[in-house]
This record gives structure tokens, C-alpha cells and sequence, in this order.
């Protein structure tokens, strides 16, 4: 039990409350509860303030829209009502407050693609120096404690409750997704960062942020407000947005390390060479020249491998023992994940890719690695940003060989009318001439790998880690590493 004041919060006219637990939700409302009555997309808070008072809440805080909304039952209650201009960031900093110390060494990244990949990897290092660590997102949490989440970036409530409780579990360093979802509604307020890093910026979500410029400046949201002045900011200054993040981070007096391949980076990529299982970068440390083995495909996870590497270091890390560490990195689940292989040796990948720019990068990172052709199915999700499925379809004919266009998670929109959308991308884009619709995720995946030859390689992209198709309200079970691998043994005459 805590008062107002110990959360840091103030009631109109003084009203002091000893509260017992806070949520969002009005049906979860226990005796003595603050309720954060929220402004929503389709309905306001506000409107639910009468049912948390029945259930005897001992504090309502929402904006003045929601008192407005329930002046009346606000009137007649001796619920502590408190007022703020910002109720999200002002719930997030009670939240802190209400459940406590989280990990002592806490870093975020946020970026269009890559945040799990470079979380994972940050944990995996970690692991590598004997620190005990989780990665927190997409995912869920997953390392030394476990937990699953429903969102990459949960509500306040929920995420302070689970930092509470991997401190609490032994977990002394966290990796967190910073999604632009969670920033523009200030789920990450009164988290305390260690260092934050950027990954990129491409087309994804503009369903909910309508502009790229309120897309940008919602990730923005992790540099401006959640990292403090004496924080770290991880750049990777080869996206053409990098130095624009540099730029805003120097104004705040933040210490910017640069990574890419850009001559300002000060973990700085020199040279790349690919073989059938990985590759071997070269780099710099501040001017001293490092080399290292990355068992991964694709050019673009040494991107994310070394934004990994500065983000540990800003943490706190020596960088000789962290670049030793790098050797030992394995694939993150669903991302470039190799599914399957044919007696051919024909290659199947899954990867979560789902922008046109996350295709176009997974496609030409594979075209290094392959000497034969690459086929790729390709799908959008319902109920998403429409405008990017002709980019997705476009970018997967310019950089393939073979394109089979399928259902991804379609929700509540019909799947054809997606499909059809992401073929005028495909066949107006020019590229490769073999560009094919086949509805059946499963039977796409099939077709896919009977066309596969030796030297060939196939692409699963957009599902990644997930283990379910969403149709409708239906969720149904599917796993594209699952079906990759039983598409194969079929096909090999192996069950």
C-alpha cells in the first residue's frame, strides 16, 4: 500500500488515498485501486469511471476530457481524483514508483527492423561475460527469467511489474524493444536507461501514426524523454536518419557512438566477407582494428551484432571482452533462421521480415551466401498499413528470383484483396518473371521448396517466430519453421 504522494501524484484539492494496486482495466478494480482512465482510439477512459467507482476505487487519474465525462459520478464519490495534462506518462512514473528497483543495468532499442535481433544479441553477450540478462519484447522475455508478453512493449503497469520482477529473480541487465507504439503512448516512462540505440527507418505502421514524420518522431519519443542527458545513445549513422538522430542526441548532451560503415562511427564495420555459413567482419574500435567470426546470414546482422556490441559497452562493458564474445552468437529465433535443408543442400530460411524495406534488405543480405537462385513467399498482414503491401511485393520481384505471393496474418480483411495488392506491387516492379499467388500459406511453402536445386535457397518471410495464423477473430495454429520442415520431409520421402 502506497499514498498519492508516494507515487508521486496530486489530487485535486489535496485529497490524499492509500492505494492498493493500479490498472487500467475498470473490471479489475479491487477496494482502494487507482484506475487510470486513459484516452483510447475508439473510446475514452472516461467513460468507464463510473465502474471503477462501484467497485470502490480509491483514485481516478485521468485528463480533463475524462472528468469531464464523469463529472457527475466524480462529483458524488470521495475518490482522489487526479487531473494531468499527459495521464500515460504520469501513470508510467507511478508505475515505476509502485513496483520498485528494476535491473540495475537496463538499455532500449528502437528502429524500424532489427530490435529483437539486437536485444537478443545483447543478452547473448551478457551470457557470453557470465552477466545474468533477459531481452524484453517481441518475444516476450526471454534468458536467465522468462516470461511471456502480449505486446513487443507492454502498458506501463505490466512493464515495470515484470522489471520488478527480474530484479527480484536475479536479472541484473535488460535489453528492451522500444516499439513506436509503446514510446508515443509512454509505456517506457520511468524506466531508467543505461544507453538507447537506433536501428533504422523505413515505411511500417503508418496506420496508427498516419505521417513518417510522426513516425519518426514517436521513436524519437526513446532520445528526447526516456534516455537521460547522462545517458548513452547507440547510433547506427549508415541509415539515412542516423545522423539526424546523432544530431538531436549531441543537442541534449547525450554521448553518441556511432556504428556502421560511416567514417564518423566509432565502432566502425571495414570489411565483410560471406561463405555458405556466415561471415567474417573486420572492424575498428576507435581506430584499433578488430576481427571476428559471426556464424549468421545475411550482411545486415553485422549491423545489428555491433550496435549489440556498442550497446553493452555504453552499459557498462569492457569492449575487449565483449568484441571476444561476438564469435559465439547464434541465430535469433525466427529471424534469418534456418529451417530446413534438402538432400540437395538446398537451403529454407524464416525471417520476420514484414516492411519492404526488412524484405529488400533479407533478399540481397541471402544473395552473397547463394550461388544458385532465390525464391521467396512474401505476404502482408490485415488490418495494417495498406500503403506498404505493393512496396512489400515490389521489393521481394526486384530482388528474387522466384516470388510467391500468400496470406500472412490477414485479421478481419478479406485475404484476397490483400494478396492482390501485394501482386500489382510484384508484377509492376519488373525483376524477376516468375511471380505466382498461392493462398494457402501452407501449400505456398510446399510449392516454394519442390522448386528448390542444389545451390538454390528459399525465403519465408513475415511470420518469423510466430506460432499461430490470425483469420478473423481466429487465431489458428501455424509455424513456418514447422511446415518448412515437414514440407521437406514429405518431399524427401522421409515420413
Amino acid at each position: 500500500m502506497k499514498s498519492l504522494a508516494e507515487l508521486g501524484l496530486t489530487a485535486r484539492g489535496g485529497a490524499e488515498a492509500q492505494i492498493t494496486g493500479l490498472t487500467v482495466d475498470s473490471r479489475e478494480v479491487k477496494p482502494g485501486y487507482l484506475f487510470a482512465a486513459l484516452p483510447g482510439a475508439r473510446v475514452h477512459g472516461g467513460e468507464f469511471i463510473q465502474y471503477a467507482l462501484r467497485m470502490k476505487a480509491a483514485a481516478i487519474l485521468t485528463d480533463a476530457k475524462g472528468a469531464e465525462i464523469a463529472a457527475k459520478e466524480l462529483a458524488g464519490s470521495d475518490a482522489a481524483l487526479i487531473v494531468a495534462q499527459d495521464p500515460r506518462a504520469t501513470l508510467a512514473q507511478a508505475a515505476s514508483l509502485w513496483f520498485g528497483a528494476h535491473s540495475a543495468t537496463v538499455v532500449a532499442v528502437t528502429g524500424t527492423n532489427g530490435k529483437t535481433s539486437v536485444t537478443t544479441f545483447c543478452r547473448q553477450i551478457w551470457e557470453e561475460l557470465d552477466l545474468p540478462g533477459v531481452n524484453l519484447g517481441t518475444t516476450g522475455v526471454e534468458g536467465a527469467w522468462n516470461h511471456p508478453l502480449k505486446h513487443t512493449t507492454p502498458e506501463p503497469i505490466t512493464l515495470h511489474r515484470v522489471l520488478a520482477e527480474a530484479a527480484q529473480n536475479g536479472i541484473t541487465h535488460v535489453a528492451m524493444e522500444a516499439s513506436s507504439h509503446g514510446l508515443d503512448q509512454r509505456r517506457l516512462d520511468g524506466v531508467i536507461l543505461a544507453a538507447a540505440g537506433f536501428s533504422n527507418f523505413s515505411q511500417d505502421h503508418l496506420d496508427y501514426h498516419e505521417t513518417f514524420e510522426a513516425y519518426f518522431d514517436a521513436k524519437m519519443g526513446l532520445f528526447r524523454r526516456v534516455l537521460s542527458e547522462d545517458g548513452v545513445a547507440v547510433i547506427n549513422l549508415d541509415d539515412p536518419k542516423g545522423p539526424e538522430v546523432a544530431a538531436i542526441c549531441t543537442a541534449r548532451g547525450q554521448e553518441v557512438i556511432g556504428v556502421g560503415r560511416h567514417p564518423d562511427a566509432r565502432l566502425r564495420l571495414t570489411g565483410q566477407r560471406f561463405d555458405a555459413t556466415g561471415q567474417d567482419l573486420l572492424f575498428e574500435w576507435q581506430g584499433r582494428a578488430r576481427q571476428t567470426r559471426l556464424d549468421l546470414l545475411g550482411g545486415f546482422q553485422a549491423d545489428n551484432v555491433l550496435l549489440a556490441a556498442a550497446l553493452v559497452i555504453a552499459a557498462g562493458a569492457d569492449a575487449a571482452d565483449v568484441f571476444d564474445t561476438l564469435q559465439y552468437l547464434t541465430t535469433v529465433r525466427g529471424r534469418m533462421e534456418l529451417a530446413a535443408t534438402r538432400e540437395s543442400g538446398a537451403a529454407v530460411f524464416v525471417d520476420y521480415a514484414h516492411t519492404p524495406d526488412a524484405i529488400e534488405t533479407a533478399l540481397k543480405a541471402m544473395r552473397p551466401h547463394v550461388l544458385g537462385r532465390i525464391v521467396v513467399i512474401v505476404g502482408a498482414g490485415g488490418d495494417r498499413d495498406v500503403g506498404k503491401r505493393p512496396l512489400m511485393g515490389a521489393a521481394a520481384a526486384r530482388n528474387a528470383d522466384t516470388v510467391i505471393v500468400t496470406d500472412d496474418n490477414p485479421r478481419s480483411e478479406d485475404p484476397a484483396a490483400i494478396r492482390s495488392a501485394v501482386m500489382a506491387g510484384a508484377l509492376n516492379a519488373g525483376g524477376t518473371q516468375s511471380i505466382s499467388e498461392v493462398g494457402d500459406r501452407a501449400e505456398a511453402i510446399l510449392r516454394g521448396i519442390d522448386m528448390l536445386g542444389a545451390g538454390d535457397a528459399l525465403l519465408i518471410a513475415g511470420k518469423g517466430h510466430e506460432t499461430g495464423q490470425t483469420v478473423g477473430d481466429t487465431v489458428l495454429p501455424f509455424d513456418d519453421v514447422e511446415q518448412a520442415s515437414v514440407a521437406v520431409a514429405a518431399l524427401e520421402g522421409w515420413v
